[in-house]
């Protein structure tokens, strides 16, 4: 139960895909400007990176590891996950018009969102078992909607903020993105103290 909890929080804190590892920057930057499209985006990816990880981790396990073809392995897990995300399309187009508009050509990028691959390499190269493998993928989602709904909520205020010419737009954007990740950094601490709990157990 404790090793649950200690790639939950570390998934969703320590090591957040978008404020540690720094994968998914395109819809971090060009989604986070509204809450509303935030958490539609980070829905979006929670729905197809979950799924993703569940049949990236089927397929390598009894198709490419038993036939030696672990080689295609980024291929193959693109190709999954943009048939996910062409599923997810059309159920907004039909389902969600006014997200699926707001959303615009961030949807269709969620398909060469490095974030959503990186998790399923992830998954597979630390080992994990299925069970494992969708827990890290949902912990994982959590936190990219997480540091989106953050970053959402600052940058609402600082519409109503006074900001210098040079540092408008993108730049103070990344600033804030580094400034968040020194934050979530203070959560190592508390990783390693559950480590070292386990190890004591």
């Amino acid at each position: 139960m404790m090793e649950v909890l200690i790639v939950v929080f570390s998934a969703i804190f320590v090591n957040n895909i978008l404020l540690s590892r720094y994968l998914g920057n395109c819809p971090f930057c060009g989604v986070s400007k509204n809450i509303d499209s935030a958490l539609g985006m980070g829905i979006a990816v929670l729905f197809v990176l979950t799924i993703a990880s569940a049949v990236t981790w089927m397929v390598h396990h009894y198709l490419l590891a038993p036939f030696n073809l672990t080689y295609l392995q980024t291929i193959v897990f693109i190709l999954i996950i943009a048939t996910l995300v062409q599923l997810v399309e059309l159920f907004l187009q039909k389902n969600a018009v006014t997200l699926y508009q707001s959303l615009g050509i961030y949807l269709p990028l969620i398909t060469t969102n490095c974030a959503v691959l990186g998790v399923a390499i992830l998954a597979v190269r630390n080992g994990y078992g299925f069970f494992m493998t969708v827990l890290f993928a949902v912990a994982s989602a959590i936190g990219f909607l997480v540091a989106l709904l953050c970053m959402a909520g600052i940058r609402l205020r600082l519409e109503l903020t006074a900001i210098p010419k040079a540092f408008q737009g993108t730049a103070v954007t990344l600033i804030i993105a580094g400034l968040m990740a020194l934050a979530f950094y203070g959560f190592s601490g508390m990783d390693e103290s559950l480590s070292q709990l386990v190890k004591l157990k």
